[in-house]
């Protein structure tokens, strides 16, 4: 066996290297996934007035002013979020560095945990994908939530501490996917302190 051949299996039976690389790849395509669903569900949401015995119903504006635009329902709605301010060039060239990273790791992934490694740029392109994740859902709080709900009527309130739940949600993977292991643990063991304090 030459030297290659042996560094690839050493990397790829190494539960201290395959573990952490699978978890990252794992990571990464859920998040795209998430940030896909906030991308189009919020649109659909937006154009749903109620259900019926079929499920949902949908106004037809929905298909003449979304997904007429692309093909694709992801850069139709991109497209419809672009024209209404919230996400602009630059963020789709992201969502294209962001999609293009996700396919390799998706298509590659045997690979990857192996001898290739993670590709150089998949930390930059995760951050990328938190910030549309952010800058998408503080559009949809600041533009629609907020104006709708009663509760905000006569309060400001301070963008810059809108936290989005899609991108809660991605942190507490991270953070308990990749911590340190008391890093990943604090989460879970803040809830069973509280849930035993709650029931002494």
């Amino acid at each position: 066996m030459d030297n290659d051949a042996r560094r690839s299996w050493e990397e790829f039976l190494n539960p201290d290297v395959l573990r952490p690389r699978l978890i990252t790849a794992s990571l990464f395509i859920t998040g795209f996934e998430l940030l896909k669903k906030v991308i189009v569900g919020r649109i659909r949401e937006f154009f749903c007035f109620g259900f019926d015995e079929t499920g949902e119903i949908i106004d037809p504006r929905y298909q003449a002013d979304v997904l007429s635009r692309n093909r694709s329902r992801v850069y139709a709605s991109l497209a419809w979020l672009k024209d209404r301010g919230a996400v602009d060039y630059a963020d789709g060239a992201a969502f294209d560095r962001v999609k293009v990273c996700r396919n390799h790791l998706a298509h590659d992934l045997l690979e990857i945990v192996g001898s290739k490694g993670m590709p150089p740029d998949v930390a930059e392109r995760f951050e990328e994908m938190a910030a549309l994740l952010h800058k998408i859902g503080v559009w949809w709080i600041r533009e629609v939530d907020i104006p709708t709900n009663p509760h905000f009527d006569g309060h400001e309130v301070d963008e810059t501490e809108i936290v989005p739940g899609s991108l809660i949600g991605l942190q507490l993977l991270r953070d308990i996917a990749l911590g340190s292991e008391e890093h990943s643990r604090f989460y879970y063991d803040e809830l069973k302190k509280r849930s035993e304090h709650r029931d002494a």
